[in-house]
């Protein structure tokens, strides 16, 4: 069982239009186009697996390159995904992104570069700065 990384597609195309462009290759199992959870459209790329290697192989070979929906396919061997360093969700983790009661633990506790903003921001980078002061909430 081969499993098939597909890139580059055109946003309208759909699980039907992937099947029918590998299935001359050979048979396909399944097909799953990924699709961003707020927007609801398709992120650009998918996943085929095809049971026997042979016959992924060859379709890898004809189809990366090809144009479909005026957009090259990108077709290679997926890889498989990376263990996650924590929890899933918006990236950066910079400032203002904990806005909760005692501001504790964020920044330069994680060890590293001081989190998980991807070398953006860190508390460290304002160690030297004076603090601003706060308005009153009322």
């Amino acid at each position: 069982m081969k499993n098939l990384f597909v890139g580059n597609m055109s946003f309208q195309t759909t699980e039907g239009d992937l099947r029918a462009l590998f299935e001359p290759f050979g048979q396909v199992a399944r097909v799953h186009i990924a699709m961003d959870r707020e927007t609801g459209r398709s992120r650009g790329f998918a996943f085929v697996e095809m049971p026997n290697d042979a016959q992924a192989a060859t379709a890898m070979q004809s189809l990366d390159g090809k144009d479909v929906g005026g957009r090259n396919l990108k077709v290679n061997e997926a890889r498989p995904k990376e263990a996650s360093s924590g929890p899933r969700g918006p990236r950066g983790g910079g400032p203002g992104g904990d806005r909760g009661g005692s501001g504790g633990g964020r920044g330069g506790d994680r060890g590293g570069s001081g989190g998980g903003g991807r070398g953006r921001f860190s508390n460290e980078d304002y160690r030297e700065s004076p603090r601003q002061p706060r308005e009153p909430r009322w």
